[in-house]
């Protein structure tokens, strides 16, 4: 089965902090370019928690708008006071169009209670919102819950679970939430590159990382290729050099990726609601040599550039 790469959407904004809807449309367009086979809007590379709920739909709609079904888009609803907030955000984000609306695991359990809450919580929430197709993001903020294979399996049975992206990092707790789900239509995508070919291996749908807003055209190279018996060589070195830049990129994001697609040619500001600082020095250094190691990987593999 092919792989699928979905980027978690970046949130381009004016001089003035605003919304920028002409570089939105354009970074979209360059998405699409690349080949990704989905989008996650409104996500914390979206700077989701820096936005207002008229801001969070608004981005929601123009998204939509421009892919126009040429891939699914899926976004967060999970904001509210309350669960029955929530799921009234939930169906506003609904009626936008998307797919389906992601849940934040860490928006339905405090940090010290166990999950048993967590699973009530859930339970509540798709009790008010219909037949609405659901998704799970285990999002590092407000804090990173974390939810148990067994959980995952609860959830994905009750028929309303259809995408789940994961932040567990670990290689063997992704293959035991891959077995409890295995046969069911749940499209399941980890967030952590350095795992992209193990995941996929075992039964991943495919990857859902920051990285996609560096040069998603590597991430679906890796995605289209992971399985090809012919190019396991090239597999594995690109996943060595996607690793071995994860933790660079990471640094100041998702300002760093602004300044990064600006050297790439995007009309995108480096301007940034939740991280504000820009890089330094050694940071900006480090993403121009990127740039750079991009351009050799691209040659190697064959890549075409995605046009903007």
């Amino acid at each position: 089965m092919l792989k699928k790469f979905v980027p978690v959407m970046l949130t381009p904004f004016t001089p003035q902090a605003g919304l920028d809807f002409d570089a939105l449309g354009i970074l979209v367009d360059f998405y699409l370019a690349a080949g990704v086979k989905g989008l996650f809007a409104n996500c914390l590379s979206s700077e989701m928690y820096s936005l207002n709920e008229e801001e969070r739909i608004t981005l929601t709609k123009a998204v939509v708008r421009r892919v126009n079904g040429r891939v699914p888009v899926v976004a967060t609803g999970s904001f509210g006071a309350t669960i029955n907030d929530k799921a009234e955000f939930t169906k506003k984000m609904y009626d936008t169009g998307v797919d389906a609306v992601v849940l934040i695991t860490a928006h339905y359990a405090r940090i010290e209670e166990p999950e048993e809450v967590l699973m009530q919580g859930f339970e509540k929430m798709l009790s008010l919102t219909q037949d609405i197709p659901l998704g799970l993001y285990e999002c590092p903020a407000p804090y990173k819950r974390l939810i148990s294979p067994a959980g995952l399996k609860t959830l994905v049975n009750t028929g309303r679970i259809v995408y789940h992206k994961d932040t567990c990092c670990s290689v063997q707790q992704v293959q035991e939430k891959l077995d409890m789900v295995k046969g069911t239509s749940l499209q399941f995508y980890d967030a952590h590159t350095p795992n992209a070919v193990t995941s996929m291996k075992a039964g991943a749908s495919g990857m859902s990382s920051i990285s996609g807003n560096f040069y998603p055209e590597a991430l679906v190279w890796l995605c289209n290729n992971v399985t090809d018996a012919q190019k396991q060589e090239d597999v594995q070195w690109l996943q060595h050099a996607l690793s071995k830049a994860d933790p660079l990129i990471h640094a100041s994001y998702p300002m760093s990726a602004k300044f990064f697609l600006q050297k790439r040619g995007l009309p995108i500001h480096a301007i940034s609601r939740a991280h504000p600082a820009e890089p330094t020095p050694k940071e900006m250094a480090a993403l121009h040599d990127i740039y750079s190691r991009m351009k050799d990987w691209f040659v190697r593999l064959g890549i075409e550039a995605a046009g903007i």
